[in-house]
């Protein structure tokens, strides 16, 4: 791997640890959103990242000069990785419930 594509994937560390920070204080600050909200935030940031990764790929299989390869890996990791993450939110969830169902009155 490069020094440059090194550099890109700390900058984008970076940015998102930021990004990330920014998030927990708004969310200090004011009422803190309910669980279904946060469930919706999830959800729609799983599919960004899989509409991004999809749109890299897309324009790497074009050769558009402005995507690397490096690049587009990274976008299909991280969306895949946020999807696996959501598929175990969702399994915990259906076991709870489950559990939840199963409970004596």
């Amino acid at each position: 791997m490069s020094d440059m594509t090194i550099q890109q994937v700390l900058t984008q560390m970076r940015q998102l640890k930021i990004e990330a920070g920014a998030e927990v204080q708004a969310t200090e600050g004011s009422g803190k959103p309910g669980f279904a909200e946060l469930l919706n935030r999830s959800i729609e940031q799983v599919s960004d990242n899989q509409q991004a990764s999809g749109q890299m790929s897309a324009a790497f299989e074009r050769g558009d000069p402005g995507v690397d390869l490096a690049s587009v890996m990274i976008a299909g990791q991280k969306s895949r990785i946020s999807f696996e993450a959501m598929m175990q939110v969702r399994n915990r969830l259906v076991e709870a419930y489950r559990e939840i169902q199963n409970m004596p009155i």
